[in-house]
């Protein structure tokens, strides 16, 4: 796959391309914001990094977050078992890795910013309401709902009384996470940061958009192709 950006790409241009690569670029001491109106090239030579090496988990990171858009109708002839394990590797492990990694950018631009800015305080608040929402929401599908959904089967009418519950309540929850996606678009003029914006500012904007795009996939496969399977 062909990355829109290369060794010569300004460094907070990157960031704007492809807002995961802030992730690699402070690991490695990179500055994407005051910093990042240079070339990649010359930002990791002054830190004697190893470009070539640099571009290669630029690269990696790219082709793990940036694939062509996922074909959704595949998945209505899959098999239940072989859909979960897709939710679970491509939604559930890349929503806990984008949520931890997305946080210390929220408080930060939040603790910097709020005063100037107060939305930013309200968008603190939200994210981390989000956060344990769907943290709790996708660690209790795994451990109790996508097992009763396999058994549903071979399961007697008690069962299914109860796997119907708690697929009415995941529901419930996908809504509750849809409403704070949308209050944090409200609030945030749909990711517009203001002018006065510096690069993190930018940032945060960019991946809650990001966040909200990978939540309403994730949503879609499970209310409207897994669940369906079993309601009916």
């Amino acid at each position: 796959m062909n990355m829109p950006f290369d060794q010569n790409s300004l460094v907070k241009d990157i960031v704007n391309i492809f807002p995961q690569s802030s992730d690699l670029f402070k690991k490695n001491r990179l500055d994407f914001c005051c910093g990042g109106n240079r070339p990649l090239s010359e930002a990791a030579g002054e830190q004697n990094l190893d470009v070539p090496a640099i571009m290669a988990e630029l690269e990696e990171l790219y082709k793990k977050h940036n694939g062509t858009a996922e074909n959704m109708e595949v998945w209505t002839e899959t098999g239940s078992e072989e859909l979960i394990e897709h939710i679970k590797n491509k939604y559930h492990r890349e929503l806990e890795e984008e949520l931890t990694m997305l946080s210390p950018y929220v408080t930060k631009v939040a603790k910097v910013h709020g005063d100037r800015h107060e939305e930013l305080l309200k968008v603190y608040e939200l994210f981390y309401e989000l956060k344990k929402e769907l943290l709790e929401h996708t660690a209790k599908e795994e451990a109790t709902v996508f097992p009763l959904l396999l058994e549903l089967d071979s399961a007697s009418e008690g069962k299914r009384s109860e796997i119907l519950a708690e697929i009415a309540e995941l529901e419930k929850e996908h809504d509750h996470a849809g409403s704070i996606l949308k209050e944090l678009r409200e609030i945030t003029a749909d990711f517009n940061p203001p002018l006065d914006a510096c690069g993190t500012y930018r940032l945060v904007y960019k991946r809650l958009e990001a966040l909200e795009s990978h939540t309403f996939m994730h949503v879609h496969l499970e209310n409207n192709i897994l669940f369906p399977r079993y309601i009916a």
